[in-house]
């Protein structure tokens, strides 16, 4: 039998005269989330792995590419990963708007794309 393959879903929002983007794909181990301002673009790159059930304490952390907008990276990846208890990678890019100004709307790409409202990618046949 074979398995389902990665979801991919498609997600934005506009604020005044900014567009916020979202591309979420969704693995059988893993989610993997770029939030961008203005088009799809990798930015800083972090990654968080979620403790086995048996260990104590909570998720953990690191930055894999970029050194802009570490907070906001680390933060939404650490959040993702215990959401769905996969490893979570999660870029940001930003081009005009400031990291503490943007995380409220990555988080509400964030939550869209998570209960899976954006606008899926049709399947390959």
């Amino acid at each position: 039998m074979e398995r389902e393959r990665a979801k991919v879903t498609k997600e934005e929002l506009q604020e005044k005269d900014t567009r916020f983007l979202a591309v979420y794909v969704e693995a059988q181990n893993s989610v993997m989330i770029m939030l961008s301002e203005r088009e799809d673009k990798l930015g800083t790159l972090a990654i968080a792995v979620p403790k086995a059930k048996d260990l104590l304490g909570s998720v953990t952390s690191s930055v894999l590419l970029g050194d802009k907008n570490v907070i906001s990276a680390r933060m939404f990846a650490e959040l993702v990963a215990a959401k769905k208890g996969k490893i979570a990678m999660v870029s940001i890019y930003l081009e005009k708007m400031g990291e503490m100004q943007a995380q409220a709307f990555f988080m509400r790409l964030i939550d869209k794309v998570l209960k899976g409202e954006g606008k899926k990618e049709p399947e390959a046949i």
